[in-house]
């Protein structure tokens, strides 16, 4: 399971946080307004989510090289190699029914300075199947951004934040209306979780 590096993971997140529509990178902040205290709570939700499960049929394994050729529903083809957090691979049989499981979303929350610090943060856990037991594996990564908003220019209808290293993404923002939620300084903490569970079950009996 691959995850984005932290700074693109950023500079993906902001691009819907808020209900942003695009994103344009700039070296320079734009004119800010004065801020404005929010009246409203501040915005946090999630913007993306998704959750797939498939199902495979193991074609062929080599238990020497562990490399595994699956064949999904449609009849196609695929093959890879089992890693070796991948326990009790010689359970494997031709026939073995592989389901895999792949969940993410990306979520965010507007919090006022002082109620957290501009700073990134990965988080990793795999769980693997008790000796003995079928093959399986489990695991989930969490990275969390923190970024300041740095500038607000409502009559452009864009937000220019900063990253924990300094950089800046100015954006444009597809629901104006939400800077009148946010000033200048509020910090966003932007929360990008992955995870993947594989299991094997009993072989198919014919």
């Amino acid at each position: 399971m691959k995850i984005r590096n932290i700074q693109t993971a950023m500079a993906a997140a902001v691009c819907v946080t808020l209900g942003l529509a695009g994103c344009a990178a700039s070296s320079k902040e734009t004119a800010s307004t004065a801020p404005a205290v929010a009246s409203k709570p501040l915005p946090s939700g999630t913007v993306g989510e998704k959750a797939v499960s498939a199902t495979a049929t193991v074609k062929a394994i080599d238990q020497k090289t562990r490399m595994v050729t699956l064949r999904r529903a449609d009849g196609s083809q695929f093959t890879f190699r089992a890693g070796d957090e991948v326990r009790n691979l010689p359970q494997v049989k031709v026939g073995d029914t592989v389901t895999v499981t792949y969940y993410e979303s990306l979520a965010y929350e507007v919090k006022k300075p002082g109620q957290g610090a501009p700073g990134a943060a990965m988080a990793e856990q795999v769980g693997r199947a008790p000796a003995g037991d079928k093959p399986g594996i489990a695991g989930a990564r969490v990275a969390t951004v923190t970024t300041t908003i740095a500038a607000i220019d409502k009559a452009a209808g864009t937000v220019t934040l900063r990253g924990p290293e300094g950089n800046a993404e100015t954006i444009k923002v597809r629901y104006p209306e939400k800077l009148n939620q946010v000033s200048v300084g509020d910090l966003v903490e932007i929360t990008y979780t992955e995870a993947l569970g594989v299991a094997v079950e009993e072989a198919t009996k014919k």
